[in-house]
């Protein structure tokens, strides 16, 4: 079973699709991934998706049965929670957040990936560049891109 860190940016356009194609597309292809596969997240994970899904609620692009539908349908995914994230926010995570200019939630996702030598599998420009420059590979569906440092 292969494994990655998923980032929030790819699980919500499982629900909230984009007019980019491209992201779509990956979107799509990490999901499918699932299948054979699991994914680790950190445990800031359902409080940032929770936070997507309530503000595309407030502005009415979703409505309350979509989104208790697609919790319903994470919970079913091979997606395992990473218990030790807190214990890395004041050390690990604050010091690559500093390093690669990203916010303590981006450099959770890429501490992760790094302390759990797996692939991130994100739609994020700046922590797909952060990745890049760690050496992380990035997940691409059932293909992967290793970046060199």
């Amino acid at each position: 079973m292969t494994g990655f860190v998923l980032d929030n940016s790819v699980a919500m356009r499982w629900l909230l699709e984009t007019n980019k194609a491209d992201d779509q597309r990956y979107a799509t292809e990490v999901l499918d991934s699932l299948l054979n596969g699991c994914a680790m997240v950190p445990n800031l994970w359902h409080l940032e998706a929770t936070s997507v899904l309530l503000s595309a609620e407030k502005r009415d692009e979703i409505s309350l049965g979509e989104i208790e539908g697609f919790i319903s349908q994470l919970e079913n995914l091979a997606i395992q929670t990473d218990t030790m994230t807190s214990h890395q926010a004041f050390s690990r995570i604050l010091t690559l957040a500093r390093a690669y200019k990203l916010s303590s939630y981006d450099a959770a996702y890429l501490e992760l990936a790094i302390r759990e030598g797996l692939p991130l599998a994100t739609l994020d420009k700046g922590l797909v560049k952060a990745a890049f420059k760690a050496g992380v590979e990035i997940h691409l569906g059932s293909d992967l891109v290793k970046f060199q440092r």
